[in-house]
């Protein structure tokens, strides 16, 4: 058994920016949602049985409340913005599962995921389908994988190594030292990519790191690993079987009539009959 684990959020973003560029800038009401469900049946077309999305139904997280800098929906086009709920109803409507999370953030709900899949001794490969940095850290061996779809690459602990020099275990300790500007933190001051792997493969983590190492900015450096370090306890399912496609449900076609996307139920049904 494959489980594939979605970025819901950065499908969304990728797919909404992507239809610009043959749009001439005008933004088509549900396009980037019609564009990430369509991602998905052709993951189902090719044999994926076990799928689930992750999504930011609200921007901000507990993260927010930590770090006043952290990343929030500010400056998001209220285009993309207005695509994010219709989202979640679509792909619930298609018979997916699918995660919108609230006080954590979707990396957390597949890094979560992640884990309680990794747990059940049926599962034979996990596969997390998204380039976002934080996640490295959930990738174990050639088990759990981070799947790039745009870049095309696949990764497992070898290329991770191989990437940022350290072990994705250290992830976290990795981003609190470098930053991260897509989420909102700098990252410790005069510490740069190749330092910061230097010292952790060196000392391990942060907090074994000697007292002269970070000094007075040790405290600054737990607070950005905090933010880096994914919440795997999210419960979001009991079973992966939970996580099986078996078709769409009735509420689909209504939804696919509503947005005017009729050829997503179609399809649809063309995949659920080849599951007979």
């Amino acid at each position: 058994m494959i489980i594939d684990l979605v970025d819901g959020t950065y499908e969304l973003f990728r797919h909404f920016y992507g239809l610009r560029r043959f749009t001439k800038g005008e933004d088509r009401p549900f396009g980037a949602v019609v564009g990430v469900l369509n991602g998905v049946l052709q993951m189902i077309e090719s044999k994926v049985t076990h799928v689930g999305v992750a999504t930011d139904h609200v921007i901000e997280s507990f993260r927010n409340r930590l770090w006043p800098g952290y990343k929030t929906g500010e400056g998001i086009e209220p285009a993309l913005l207005a695509q994010f709920h219709p989202l979640e109803e679509g792909l619930a409507a298609m018979g997916v599962v699918v995660w919108p999370m609230i006080d954590l953030e979707a990396d957390d709900a597949l890094a979560s995921a992640a884990r309680l899949a990794d747990e059940d001794e049926r599962v034979e490969l996990v596969r997390i389908w998204t380039p976002d940095k934080d996640l490295a850290q959930c990738v174990r061996g050639d088990r759990v994988l981070q799947v790039d779809r745009k870049g095309k690459k696949i990764h497992g602990a070898k290329d991770i190594r191989e990437k940022f020099g350290v072990e994705p275990a250290l992830i976290p300790d990795y981003l609190a030292l470098v930053g991260d500007a897509a989420d909102g933190y700098p990252g410790i001051k005069g510490i740069g990519a190749v330092g910061a792997a230097r010292l952790l493969n060196l000392y391990g983590s942060i907090e074994r790191f000697p007292p002269s190492v970070l000094g007075d900015q040790l405290e600054t450096a737990m607070l950005f690993k905090r933010l880096a370090t994914l919440d795997t306890d999210a419960k979001l399912f009991r079973d992966v079987e939970e996580l099986r496609w078996r078709g769409p449900t009735r509420a689909f076609a209504a939804w696919t009539e509503r947005i005017g996307a009729p050829k997503l139920l179609q399809r649809s049904l063309v995949a659920q009959a080849a599951l007979r």
